[in-house]
């Protein structure tokens, strides 16, 4: 018996999918140095470079797919993160195209561009929702950055997982929430690249690994990008409702930890990063009275969970709309109410 049944499904799938995948490589002008006099005899030629002017030189690359024929394009906000960089976007035939980021969601880490073509093969797009352990996926990449259409094969090994990622661009940390994991690989270069399920359809983008560790690589769920195309289609740019706080999603483990009486809910608390605040100051929550370590239960009357986090919850809101915010604080339930401002 092979690891996947039905893996002689998977050359056809990926061949179905490929031409919808694209690299994207990230450059900037940087400086450049010379040695005036030549070779230091002593070995130290750094001691004698200056300034030569600067040169466009790629200094990353990631990975996308087309989602609309007119030239969107979906990726990881972190590939394009620096507002300095150009990006250009290889096709599967390797046709380069200067590519526009149009949309960044710091939430989600998404990021959709624009390219200036037509008719261009699309990757259609599944509902991470129905998504259970042990299913066989496919990652699709740009691994390394060098090494074009790299494929993995593996399984849902997670879901609604948390961490914390580096952003390298912005030297800061994001928490990410509501994960897949799984066990095909994904490496650097692979980032923004989809994941696939057996029906060919992408139900996540792949974001992020684990160093020092096998076999972990975590995708963020398409339904979240489908909200943030929707946005784009509707409105022209992302309209997220805004509550203002940061939080870790109750389990077992959290409520033992910190001597909790529920198992459940959002514990407000801060992040170390720079304004990393648990409560942001002047936001809606804030305004409402909520404070650290205050235990957000419901919203709405739906109790938060693992698999019903905050972000989901607010995404079914409106920007404007006052919403009842059930919460605990020493013990006892409280009731806000809160005016949900839009996320600048």
């Amino acid at each position: 018996m092979t690891k996947y049944s039905n893996d002689s499904a998977i050359p056809k799938i990926v061949k179905k999918v490929l031409p919808a995948v694209v690299s994207i490589t990230v450059s900037k002008m940087m400086p450049i140095f010379e040695t005036p006099f030549g070779p230091s005899p002593f070995g130290f030629d750094g001691f004698f470079m200056v300034p030569k002017g600067k040169k466009k030189i790629q200094i990353g690359g990631g990975s996308g797919f087309i989602v609309d024929p007119s030239g969107i394009i979906l990726t990881n906000r972190h590939v394009v993160a620096d507002g300095q960089s150009e990006y250009m976007v290889v096709l599967n035939e390797e046709k380069k195209c200067p590519a526009e980021v149009i949309v960044k969601d710091p939430i989600n880490d998404i990021a959709i561009l624009k390219i200036k073509e037509k008719n261009l093969p699309t990757l259609e797009l599944g509902n991470s929702s129905k998504l259970e352990l042990g299913q066989t996926v496919i990652a699709i990449g740009n691994a390394l950055g060098n090494f074009l259409n790299t494929v993995s094969v593996g399984v849902v090994s997670g879901l609604f997982r948390e961490i914390t990622a580096g952003d390298a661009a912005n030297q800061s940390l994001t928490k990410l929430r509501g994960l897949i994991q799984t066990d095909a690989a994904i490496n650097p270069g692979n980032s923004g690249g989809p994941l696939i399920d057996m029906n060919g359809r992408a139900i996540g983008v792949n974001t992020a690994m684990v160093f020092m560790a096998e076999n972990i690589g975590f995708a963020l769920p398409i339904n979240n990008a489908k909200k943030d195309l929707a946005d784009l289609k509707k409105y022209g740019k992302l309209k997220q409702p805004f509550l203002g706080v940061r939080y870790v999603l109750i389990n077992q483990e959290l409520k033992e930890r910190f001597n909790l009486i529920v198992d459940y809910g959002a514990l407000i608390v801060s992040e170390p990063a720079p304004g990393g605040e648990a409560v942001v100051p002047g936001g809606s929550a804030d305004k409402a009275g909520l404070k650290e370590g205050d235990v957000i239960l419901e919203i709405k009357k739906q109790k938060i969970t693992q698999k019903n986090p905050v972000e989901e919850l607010l995404q079914k809101c409106e920007i404007g709309e006052v919403v009842d915010v059930k919460a605990m604080r020493d013990g006892k339930e409280m009731l806000f109410k809160i005016s949900l401002e839009e996320r600048i």
